[in-house]
Formats: C-alpha cells, structure tokens, sequence
C-alpha cells in the first residue's frame, strides 16, 4: 500500500494528550514546543534546525507546507496536544519510504527485510519537559496500537537517529527490532528505522 493512497485517521485522544493534523494555526503552541527542545531536535534532525534566531513566523511557513502536505496525502503531519489543546507536545510525521531523502541514502538492511515493503517511516519527538513524565513511551506506546488498528499502512518504520540517544534507548525498552541503518547525503550520523 502507498502512503498517498492511505486514508488518514482524524486523530487519536489518550488521557493523556490528542493527535490531530497539524495547522498552520498551532504555530505559536507548537513554537513553544520547539523552541524548548531545540537542542536535541538539532540532534534529531541532523541539522541546525531550529536556529536561534528562528521565529513563530518562520514556524507558521512550515506549518503551511506541513498542512498543504497533509492534505495532498504526500505526508502526514500530527500535532500532539494535552487533552485541552492548549499546550503542544510534541509532533509525529508518517512520510513515505519512497520520499526525496530516502532517494539519495544509504539505506543497509539488518537482517532479511526489504525497505520497500514498508509504506511509511514514522518519526515522532515530545518537548523536553515531557520527558521525565514519560510523555515519549505513552505516544510511542500509542502510535503502536493507533498504526496497527486505525491506519491501512501493511509496514510502517518507526526511525530515529542514533545520535539522539534518548530516543534509541526508548525504542530499546521495546519489543521494536532494527530492520534498516540509513546514512543520509550530508549528515554525520545514521538513522536508525525499527518494526
């Protein structure tokens, strides 16, 4: 199944927080959010992203690619809110393993899986003072149950990178296996994508 022919679910509400699309109206919420996990969101993504200077309007234009992305079943971008929507976090991205970035990666299999028998690479992180409260195994734990009952994927990927090393010793509390090392064009570290 391709990712673009998929119908994505509205959301999904836990007690403790809602995923739902991303809106270029979440941007100051998801600023928040952003701003205070700068650091190992740099880590994450391998870039300099966010920059210092970087500015709620900045977040809104990519919020509008996020949204316009979303709604032309390209990716699918959700916004992860307490239950009274007024505090973003975190966010999860489901993008097609047949995307621009993986195009142009070294992507190595461990073991005897085939990278084209997933539809989707899921990403996922939670703000920083998220962390100690457990937020990241509660979403993780949720996306779980979420892909397997709500979305018509066949496999999914969850990728992180080994550099944020927060994240791999999550996902290795898990019964989750790696299946694939991908080295993109320009970046220092591996990604790391698990099922």
């Amino acid at each position: 199944m391709r990712l673009e022919n998929v119908e994505p679910p509205s959301g999904l509400t836990t007690d403790g927080f809602v995923l739902r699309p991303i809106l270029a109206a979440d941007a100051e919420l998801d600023y928040a959010a952003v701003m205070e996990s700068r650091e190992y969101l740099r880590t994450w993504e391998q870039t300099s992203w966010p920059a210092d200077d970087f500015t709620v309007a900045d977040n809104r234009a990519d919020l509008e690619g996020l949204e316009r992305r979303h709604q032309a079943r390209q990716a699918y971008t959700y916004t992860v809110m307490n239950p009274a929507g007024t505090e973003c976090l975190g966010c999860v991205y489901l993008m097609p393993t047949d995307a621009r970035s993986f195009a142009g990666a070294r992507i190595t299999p461990v073991g005897d899986r085939r990278w084209d028998d997933y539809a989707a690479a899921v990403y996922f992180w939670v703000r920083k003072s998220q962390l100690a409260a457990g937020t990241d195994r509660a979403l993780l734990d949720a996306l779980r149950s979420w892909l397997a009952r709500d979305w018509s994927l066949g496999g999914h990927l969850f990728v992180t990178n080994e550099q944020f090393t927060q994240q791999v010793g999550l996902i290795g509390q898990t019964d989750l296996q790696l299946r694939f090392e991908v080295l993109e064009k320009d970046k220092p570290g591996r990604y790391l994508a698990y099922d």
